[in-house]
């Protein structure tokens, strides 16, 4: 395998005075409050629409902002840490992402708050692309780095089970604001609290940021995301054209990384079938439980006639298992090794999935337990598998950008799969028979997705 040019030979600056524990806690509670913010409008996206007066497109703008400015953001942010010093990006992240979460609070249209939460998107992608790179840089050895990536899936759990129910509380309160204020002062103590917690890396010597590859890929990863949210609404031909130019935007930014100096992605990482394996297993992530989750608030509420609150209470069976079972993912790593939890982890999703089939309009929320918890025991493994497989597949010295990657790739996955099931399950509002229906549909399109994305991991996972 080809490396790169680094500093020292190769090795990250570490000091005595920073502690592994610090900074796998500070690197868990940033995931934890990005998380939050993400999943947070799940919980009041009717609120929010009325508080800012939102039409359905802006509505649909509101739920979607973050994951394009997360999704844009994650491969440059990992590549710029991995150039100029992973704790300088994350400081920089937490400060960005403080302020998007002010831009939110003071919000009084729906424009503003869109921008808000594009802003908040950038600063979390700063935060998640550089964390598990930095806890790398004071790991000593496999049974610390299984640990670290416990915990980074547990907080990411923890933070999408925590986001719909602190902005439902807050709504009984009548202060949606609320959520919005205290991610920015999270946000701000995390930036300060970052350089006493963490190591700054060495930056690889010689080598500049691929200012082209970088703006080709966020200028066509950001036509995808819109064209995909206008196949949401309909607007199909404005989809066609969004989605013509990113075609041609994303082929130029893979020719220049195939015929560039100092391409920002080096092709020779995709010839490491672990790196592949992980990147993969993000993506069907994405497109398989994160996609059918995110439309499942949406079901319960429309379909099953729970309140918001309600909706979100159910599906923190999922989460919030997925939370805890991660944590005893480590075990497992220790034993089995990444690529097998990603393997398990899908296909594990795949059946919790496959268990929320069949429903009909006399089903109730028992019905929904079995797969809800298959689902989220099966998800927090996943997790504690990609954690890990995304630093321990690519040098040490790309920790940050193995990070942005699959990342990338799972927030990608999400957009690709959550336009493709509100496509599918599209129903109206007075029909609950085809509402069933379609959740139904779903259901088995993204476990059937995950089952054969876990497959193609195990393919994977056997190259050299």
């Amino acid at each position: 395998m080809n490396r790169l040019p680094v500093a020292q030979g190769g090795q990250e600056t570490r000091e005595p005075n920073r502690s592994f524990a610090a900074a796998v806690a500070l690197s868990s509670i940033s995931t934890f409050v990005a998380m939050l913010a993400y999943s947070g409008p799940l919980g009041n996206a009717p609120t929010l629409a009325g508080k800012l007066a939102a039409s359905s497109t802006a509505t649909t703008w509101i739920l979607s902002s973050m994951s394009i400015g997360l999704a844009v953001s994650l491969l440059t942010a990992g590549a710029v840490a991995d150039l100029s010093g992973r704790r300088r990006v994350f400081i920089a992240g937490a400060v960005v992402l403080a302020a998007g979460s002010v831009v939110c609070a003071v919000a009084s249209t729906p424009l503003w708050f869109i921008v808000g939460r594009v802003i908040e998107g950038v600063g979390a992608a700063g935060v998640i692309a550089t964390g598990l790179g930095l806890v790398a840089a004071v790991t000593r050895d496999s049974a610390q780095g299984s640990r670290s990536a416990a915990w980074w899936g547990a907080s990411m759990g923890l933070g999408i089970a925590m986001g719909p129910v602190l902005t439902g509380l807050f709504d009984l309160a009548d202060w949606w604001q609320a959520t919005y204020w205290l991610l920015a002062v999270a946000g701000v103590a995390i930036a300060a609290t970052a350089r006493a917690s963490f190591v700054e890396t060495e930056v690889i010597r010689g080598r500049r940021l691929d200012l082209v590859g970088a703006a080709l890929f966020t200028v066509g990863l950001t036509a995808v995301l819109i064209a995909l949210v206008a196949a949401r609404q309909g607007e199909i031909g404005f989809a066609l054209a969004w989605g013509g130019f990113a075609a041609a935007t994303l082929v130029a930014f893979v020719v220049s990384q195939l015929r560039g100096q100092a391409p920002m992605v080096e092709p020779a990482l995709f010839r490491r079938g672990g790196f592949l394996a992980a990147t993969l297993a993000a993506a069907g992530a994405g497109a398989g439980v994160i996609a059918l989750m995110s439309f499942a608030g949406t079901f319960l509420a429309g379909g099953m006639g729970m309140t918001s609150v309600q909706a979100g209470m159910a599906l923190g069976l999922w989460s919030a298992t997925s939370a805890f079972s991660a944590l005893f993912a480590r075990w497992l790593l220790t034993k089995l090794g990444g690529s097998a939890l990603l393997v398990i982890g899908l296909a594990a999703t795949g059946v919790g999935m496959l268990l929320l089939t069949g429903l009909s309009a006399t089903s109730t929320v028992p019905r929904l337990v079995p797969g809800l918890l298959v689902a989220g025991v099966a998800t927090g493994i996943l997790n504690g598998g990609l954690g890990r497989q995304a630093v321990a597949t690519v040098p040490p010295e790309r920790a940050a950008l193995g990070t942005g990657v699959t990342n990338t790739a799972r927030y990608v996955g999400a957009a690709i799969g959550v336009t493709v099931v509100s496509l599918v399950a599209v129903a109206p509002p007075s029909d609950t028979g085809a509402q069933f229906a379609g959740w139904n549909q779903v259901a088995v399109l993204c476990g059937a997705l995950s089952l054969m994305a876990a497959l193609g991991v195990w393919a994977l996972a056997r190259r050299r």
